[in-house]
C-alpha cells in the first residue's frame, strides 16, 4: 500500500495519557493510520477500533516519535496543489469529501 500525504488526522493528548506523555492520533479511516505507520511513523502503536468517541480509529505515540514522523512526512511532500493531488492519488470520492471540508472553512478567512 502506498502512502500519499493527502490524509486527515486529529492528534490530541488525552487526559488519561498526560502523565505518560502520550499522544493519540485519530482518523476516520483505518488505512490512513496504517499507512502513516508504514511510511512515516513505525513507532505508532497498533490501530484501535472504536476506542473512543468521535473517531473510529486511533493509535498512540510519544510526542518525540510523532515529531520525527512529521519531519519525515514533510520531507516527502512534492506536490504543488493539495486538491489536485488528492484526485490523482486517492480519487474523486475522497477529493469531494475533502473539498466539502475546504469549503466549510472558507468563512474563517475573514477572521483575525
Amino acid at each position: 500500500m502506498g502512502f500519499y500525504e493527502c490524509r486527515f488526522f486529529s492528534v490530541v493528548e488525552k487526559y488519561e495519557d498526560r502523565d505518560a506523555e502520550i499522544l493519540t492520533v485519530r482518523s476516520r479511516v483505518k488505512a490512513d493510520l496504517d499507512a502513516l505507520r508504514e511510511r512515516f511513523m513505525p513507532e505508532l502503536g497498533p490501530t484501535i477500533k472504536n476506542g473512543g468517541t468521535d473517531y473510529g480509529f486511533r493509535a498512540k505515540i510519544t510526542p518525540e516519535a510523532f515529531s520525527l514522523g512529521m519531519k519525515r512526512l514533510c520531507e516527502a511532500i512534492h506536490y504543488d496543489n493539495f486538491k489536485n493531488e488528492i484526485i490523482v492519488k486517492q480519487g474523486h470520492r475522497r477529493a469531494n469529501i475533502y473539498g466539502k471540508v475546504w469549503t466549510a472553512l472558507l468563512p474563517l478567512e475573514d477572521e483575525k
